[in-house]
């Protein structure tokens, strides 16, 4: 292209690459309504600048003996196709407040440094896109997808502020797809909404990934999809808005998944789909109850902070392994969650609850997870091995309440010392019986291994002898009751 060819608006541009000096098509500060880039369509020529003079500038534009050229372009109208596919630009290219007619082209292009920010875009397509720095879109809007597929991003992605598609977007495809991208620092999105699904399936971030304060709206379908995503440290989302499920199985956040204050919704489905991910901490501190399932299944993860009444009727922790919860709260505030998992009673979530009482050290609160895990397993028993269990639940509380046994042997100790000291029994051999002692007759009648000589030198008659036989099948059924119980207790010290 001859440089006779150009307008004034883009001669200035020609001139200003060659020093990459700033060329400000803004009336204004950039605060007046006229330069906003959503109505950048109504600009006259004398803001306008083609697609192809940028292209041209980008690939063989002139440069200057000891300066570095650069595109460094505000509140322009581009029209036409940038086009730059698989092209190498050596060039930094800045383009903000710009208003876009077209959608740029920018497939498996390698550029040095890529910033749309605060920009209006149809959609961009920069799939397989490599950047030696940032790509920045803060506060871009666009009103179809952002095409990051397989990206390689030296530094950051910036998407804060961003608004990606419009309410009457349709599902067709993703609005943000970073599947198979590769990250180089942060993606920082704080105050992101998204009208379609974040796509992030097998991509690499080495640093954070921050969604803080952003809406995601995807109503009955996938809001996130981030199946085996892999982050360096964090993956922050406090105060986020999500209407459709979050996907991140299989993700690994070595350090913080951070959802406090959140809000997620997708009735008749699963809000949270977190299966055979590996976190260091995940957080719902002060976060609003969860509307739809939560799929926590076969994953790992150091501290989980939730309060009982963030979960939802029906959960899936089958296998879900954790070392600590917060905030320590009794047993019985953290029981009515194992009541909800779809698949029924598992006895493994049991031992896992148990298993994180014991290592804060409240091994109160580890009986009491153990004896409801037993009273919950009776249920799936026929009737007769519920009679048993019952029995056993009655008497020593499955040997995690010892206090029990006492209770009642000193019960029957006392009703027993009571009944003979009434009606003592008839001697069976006069004068060799030794003195009656109604409480030594009772224990004898109580214990079946321990002996005071009572119950041989004397034989009860009547409804008493019915009375003693009593006290004898109660004494074995107690023993037998509390021997069961305490050797459970026992083997899982």
């Amino acid at each position: 292209m001859e440089i006779t060819d150009l307008t004034p608006a883009e001669r200035r541009v020609w001139r200003a690459f060659p020093l990459d000096e700033v060329v400000d098509f803004r009336e204004g500060a950039g605060d007046d309504a006229d330069d906003d880039p959503e109505v950048g369509g109504s600009w006259g020529p004398e803001r306008t600048i083609r697609a192809e003079v940028l292209r041209a500038l980008l690939l063989s534009g002139p440069t200057r003996d000891g300066e570095v050229a650069g595109l460094k372009l505000i509140g322009a109208r581009i029209t036409g196709e940038l086009r730059l596919k698989y092209g190498v630009v050596e060039h930094a290219v800045r383009l903000r407040s710009c208003h876009f007619e077209r959608t740029p082209q920018l497939y498996g292009a390698r550029l040095r440094v890529l910033v749309l920010s605060d920009s209006t875009l149809p959609e961009l397509t920069a799939g397989a896109l490599h950047t030696e720095g940032v790509l920045r879109m803060s506060r871009c809007r666009t009103t179809g997808p952002v095409r990051l597929a397989g990206a390689q991003i030296a530094g950051g992605l910036f998407l804060d502020g961003a608004r990606l598609g419009t309410p009457d977007t349709r599902g067709e495809q993703p609005i943000l797809q970073l599947n198979h991208a590769a990250i180089g620092a942060d993606v920082q999105a704080k105050g992101l909404v998204a009208h379609g699904q974040i796509r992030l399936n097998e991509a690499t971030v080495t640093g954070q990934v921050n969604l803080d304060d952003s809406e995601l709206h995807v109503p009955g379908g996938t809001a996130l999809h981030a199946e085996n995503l892999s982050v360096g440290n964090d993956l922050h989302a406090m105060r986020l808005r999500a209407h459709g499920c979050l996907n991140v199985s299989g993700a690994r956040v070595p350090r913080h998944l951070n959802l406090a204050y959140a809000r997620l919704s997708h009735p008749g489905g699963q809000a949270l789909r977190a299966s055979s991910c590996a976190i260091g901490e995940l957080w719902f501190r002060e976060a609003a109850p969860i509307e739809g399932d939560v799929n926590l299944r076969r994953s790992q993860i150091d501290l989980l902070h939730i309060r009982p009444e963030v979960w939802p009727d029906r959960v899936r922790i089958d296998g879900l392994g954790y070392r600590s919860l917060a905030p320590h709260l009794p047993a019985e505030e953290r029981l009515p969650l194992l009541e909800r998992e779809k698949e029924g009673y598992l006895p493994a979530s049991y031992e896992q609850l148990t298993t994180a009482y014991r290592a804060a050290g409240d091994e109160a609160a580890a009986r009491t997870v153990q004896l409801a895990k037993l009273r919950r397993h009776r249920r799936t028993l026929p009737r007769y091995a519920r009679a048993w269990g019952h029995l056993q639940d009655v008497t020593v509380g499955y040997g995690f309440r010892p206090l029990r046994a006492a209770g009642w042997l000193f019960a029957l100790l006392l009703t027993g010392t009571l009944a003979f000291a009434l009606h003592h029994p008839r001697p069976l051999k006069s004068g060799e019986a030794p003195d009656f002692n109604p409480v030594f007759y009772t224990l004898d009648l109580l214990l079946p291994i321990i002996g005071f000589g009572q119950e041989d030198a004397f034989a009860p008659h009547g409804g008493y002898q019915w009375f003693s036989y009593l006290l004898i099948v109660t004494g074995w059924i107690l023993a037998t009751t509390t021997a069961a119980g305490v050797s459970r207790s026992l083997s899982r010290q």
